[in-house]
């Protein structure tokens, strides 16, 4: 009698906690269900603004607007080539000096520590970062994309955590075979540690991708905006005009500005979501074992 109503409870609690869980993803997928849906309806069931499942009436116009569109082009391009570029340099940078950290017998290491903490914990402010971008002459150059997002003290504790499980013997002989520090790192240490590359990796990638701050900041030219800041400009500005007079130069009728900007957010955020399968296998590895050995 008792075994079964302790299996009563036990099969209500996964009922209840299975209801949350959908619940739970509905809320989650619904919103980019809702903008991948009103990005393919056309334009006359788009203008109305209702909730749908599914398009009234499927239309590849509002894309086509966008794909035509050369500044969204280039600003995607500008997008592509800051993830990559960020996410390699970031990686790379990050990796060698946590490197070298990893080291107890490193001297200074605990200065270096404690001095490296502080840089999380507290930032000299906007109008003082903004001067000193300014006077490195980063203002409206590409460069402010890679080289403050050089280096996070957070991904490093992450690198300093995994190098050290990887066995000093390993690293010992490849010294006696007359390996240098650098060549330790590249052909011993960075091959062993994929899992942890990987998840900084994914870290870094989303961060140059979804960032739009920083092309607010320190952009002015049209040609050095990344994706996502032009899509705030037109969320926060509305500026939807010329794109709209667009769409009615290609199709003879005036796309809702809504359409245009489903379309758009479909554009900016479908890259990232089919990046994220291909190190899927290595993110919860990485995480896990900076988490224990952290």
């Amino acid at each position: 009698m008792v075994n079964r109503t302790k299996l009563r409870r036990i099969g209500g609690f996964e009922i209840t906690n299975g209801l949350l869980m959908l619940a739970v993803c509905f809320m989650t997928l619904y919103p980019m269900w809702f903008v991948l849906v009103n990005s393919f309806n056309a334009a006359e069931y788009a203008v109305l603004g209702t909730v749908n499942w599914l398009p009234k009436a499927f239309s590849l116009d509002s894309y086509r607007v966008v794909f035509n569109n050369e500044n969204m082009m280039h600003g995607f391009l500008i997008t592509a080539l800051r993830t990559i570029i960020g996410t390699v340099v970031h990686v790379l940078f990050t990796a060698i000096v946590a490197y070298g950290l990893s080291k107890t017998n490193l001297i200074g290491r605990k200065f270096y520590m404690k001095y490296a903490l502080i840089t999380m914990l507290f930032s000299g402010g906007l109008i003082p970062t903004f001067l000193l971008m300014t006077k490195l002459g980063l203002y409206n150059n590409f460069l402010v994309f890679i080289i403050p997002a050089m280096y996070s003290f957070f991904d490093m504790v992450i690198f300093i955590s995994f190098f050290r499980t990887i066995p000093d013997s390993l690293e010992e002989s490849a010294k006696v075979d007359g390996a240098s520090d650098y060549g330790v790192l590249f052909r011993i240490v960075l091959p062993n540690s994929m899992a942890v590359i990987a998840t900084i990796a994914l870290f870094s990638a989303v961060y140059h991708w979804n960032d739009y701050y920083q092309g607010v900041i320190y952009i002015r030219s049209q040609e050095l905006l990344p994706l996502q800041t032009m899509l705030y400009k037109i969320i926060a500005e509305n500026s939807m005009s010329f794109m709209q007079q667009q769409a009615m130069a290609q199709f003879g009728a005036r796309l809702p500005g809504n359409s245009i900007k489903f379309a758009s957010m479909m554009v900016a955020t479908v890259p990232i979501l089919l990046f994220y399968p291909f190190i899927q296998r290595y993110l919860v590895k990485g995480v896990m074992i900076g988490a224990i050995k952290g």
